[in-house]
């Protein structure tokens, strides 16, 4: 079937916007599309430095006839009703059918021409695309992120024809915008389209950018006997600057190595886009760097190489200065600066945020063998340098910087780590701190956050998250769960607070394959300790998919809906059920098992042997079963009733005691 190529070239398109403008053109291409009831076969966007591609794969060359159907007014309805109706429908009443007292209009709709509909499908993107940030040039209306140029589209080899703003649809486009002829050429599908880029030096998927950069540094370095500082993130941003990506070695002043590394690397990375380099026969970085430049340069980049290597030694000198002049004042006696700085208007000052902080960590020290006075001191510097010189050039380095400084200082080393470590973790790949101290004024700082802003009501809504509680949140969650810290998180924080982290913690074990409704089950008994919770939460997982677990449960529903049903008609009758004389062999059975199974209940749960507790509540199963084929709970009898609805109650309590087994599901 036939092929759709369109290509949207235009002035440079900021790195940071490339990867969301692909999805964006293929969404809106795709609901544009299904409107017009085409299904394509294959739908794929690129977007690079300059351009926006799409390709689309199996459309029909026109579109099928179509029915509508379109519900109009009741019958005797006011006859200005109808005749608004039959305006929209254009219709006359003798062409309406009625069906149950309605009006129903059914309007044949032939298809169109495939390229038409592509014609203002393009246009409507163009016109509505979704860019953070756009502008106008010249004297048209048209907003785009920066001055569109050219636009091809191609449908079955033949060009769509149409002008958006004075461009006009066409077949020809432009290779690199320095190398080769440089010159516009023609394409008629997207094999010539890819294959004409290539020729012109344009690489058009990203993916292959980033490989073609990766196996170009790694080369230059092993050439040297060096090895490349990876960077995912640079990487995305480098393969989005360059269409014809080209690493270049480069060799930087070996006077910069006594920086810190974190400072040369994040110089490297946030001021040139270069990648860092390191000996792996050493510790530390090595006196080169990576750049990624745009042509095949005919010296093999030395030009490239020494001129970027000018402007890395000076913005390494400005990071010179700020380190030398950091260290000349004590982060002890930055604290007063702080006062000057709000932390949020309704949650007062980055000093009054530190005091909380330090007095939360206090407290917290205990729960993870910490040092309570290492603790409180790290938390009082941990903000320190916030106003130094370094974070106010890099704020990416903050905490870190803190803790470079208070080496600096002769400070003790973890009181150093704490600071150093406190914003950790700052996502899922990052660490956890690794010290008794580190914890406690990491887990103080993200408490702090998150009580502040619930305490101002502002909460999470929706995809918005402004101050990261979520993340805060899962911060927390890591460093008790890896760290096996009993928090006392009620008495902390709150019940609203703790509600919030059950929804945290349900996202990171439903990331980890467990099941969000066990999750609740446990938080339902009103426990607070995340690792008592998990801990629950995998030992009723395990049983649940056994044999005995699932049929208990089972069991649990039958008699919880026979007591709910009791429920309605009185009070349920108190006390454990006995054995009676004249009782059933199941009944008898069952009453047994329940003496001898709550004791077991109750002593695993004491020492915190959840699996064990779910072993106990297994042995009930076989009873269970039996009871229920065997016995009829509504006796006419009321003695033998009530006996066996305090059965049945005990039963569903002996397994509350372990999760509340109404909320799973299945």
């Amino acid at each position: 079937m036939p092929q759709l190529l369109l290509e949207l070239f235009s002035e440079e398109i900021p790195a940071r916007m490339q990867a969301q403008a692909g999805r964006d053109l293929e969404r809106m291409a795709r609901e544009r599309l299904a409107e017009q009831g085409f299904l394509p076969e294959a739908m794929t966007a690129f977007a690079g430095p300059r351009r926006l591609t799409l390709v689309v794969e199996g459309l029909p060359e026109a579109q099928a006839d179509r029915v509508e159907e379109r519900k109009g007014p009741r019958v005797g309805a006011p006859e200005k009703a109808m005749e608004g109706f039959l305006r929209s429908t254009g219709l006359t009443q003798d062409q309406l059918v009625e069906q149950d007292g309605v009006w129903f209009a059914r309007i044949e709709r032939k298809g169109r021409p495939t390229p038409e509909i592509i014609a203002e499908m393009v246009e409507a993107i163009v016109r509505g695309f979704p860019w953070p940030k756009s502008m106008t040039w010249g004297r048209g209306t048209l907003r785009w992120v920066r001055p569109l140029k050219r636009i091809v589209c191609l449908f079955d080899g033949a060009v769509v024809p149409f002008s958006i703003d004075g461009i006009q649809s066409g077949d020809v486009t432009e290779g690199h915008r320095f190398m080769g002829e440089a010159q516009p050429f023609r394409v008629k599908d997207f094999d010539s389209y890819q294959a004409g880029l290539a020729a012109h030096f344009v690489v058009l998927d990203v993916e292959e950018r980033k490989a073609r950069i990766m196996d170009g540094a790694r080369t230059l370095c092993f050439a040297r006997n060096l090895e490349l500082v990876e960077d995912e993130g640079l990487l995305a941003e480098v393969a989005g600057l360059a269409e014809w990506p080209t690493p270049v070695l480069g060799d930087m002043d070996p006077a910069f190595l006594d920086l810190p590394p974190e400072v040369i690397r994040t110089s490297m990375r946030t001021h040139q886009k270069y990648f860092a380099v390191r000996d792996p026969a050493r510790e530390g970085l090595a006196p080169h760097f990576v750049t990624v430049a745009n042509v095949d340069a005919p010296d093999g980049g030395k030009v490239i190489a020494a001129g970027n290597a000018k402007v890395l030694s000076a913005r390494l000198s400005d990071a010179r200065f700020f380190w030398d002049e950091d260290r000349k004042v004590r982060l002890e006696d930055r604290l007063e600066k702080l006062k000057g700085v709000t932390f949020h208007a309704k949650l007062g000052s980055m000093f009054e945020r530190v005091e909380r902080i330090a007095t939360l960590a206090e407290r917290l020290a205990p729960l993870v063998a910490a040092d309570p006075q290492v603790a409180a001191q790290a938390a009082r510097l941990a903000k320190a340098d916030l106003v130094t010189g370094m974070v106010g050039e890099f704020p990416e380095l903050q905490g870190l910087m803190g803790g470079y400084y208070a080496r600096a200082e002769g400070l003790d080393p973890a009181v150093a780590d704490a600071v150093r470590d406190h914003y950790r973790p700052q996502g899922p790949a990052d660490a956890v701190p690794a010290t008794p101290a580190g914890k406690a004024v990491a887990l103080a700082d993200k408490l702090d956050t998150l009580i502040g802003f619930f305490s101002i009501d502002e909460k999470p809504t929706g995809s918005k998250d402004p101050y990261a509680l979520r993340r805060a949140a899962l911060g927390v969650i890591r460093i008790v769960l890896e760290g096996g810290v009993r928090l006392p998180l009620r008495e902390i924080a709150g019940d609203d607070l703790v509600a919030f982290f059950a929804d945290r913690l349900k996202v990171l074990l439903r990331e980890q394959g467990k099941r969000h409704d066990l999750v609740d089950a446990v938080f339902a008994l009103g426990d607070d300790d995340l690792v008592r919770i998990v801990a629950r939460v995998e030992a009723l997982d395990g049983f649940l998919t056994t044999d005995d677990g699932a049929n208990l449960l089972a069991g649990y529903k039958r008699a919880t809906n026979i007591l709910k049903a009791e429920e309605k008609k009185g009070p349920l009758p108190v006390g454990a059920a006995v054995a009676m004389s004249d009782a059933p062999a199941a009944e008898t059975a069952l009453v047994g098992a329940l003496q001898t199974v709550e004791p077991r209940v109750a002593e695993t749960l004491a020492r915190e042997d959840f699996v064990a507790a779910m072993q106990a509540l297994a042995a009930l199963r076989g009873p269970v079963d039996a009871f229920f084929e065997e016995v009829l709970v509504n006796s006419e009898v009321a003695a033998e009733r009530d006996n066996r609805l305090r059965l049945l109650t005990q039963v569903r309590d002996a397994m509350g005691r372990v999760a509340d087994f109404s909320q799973v599901t299945g």
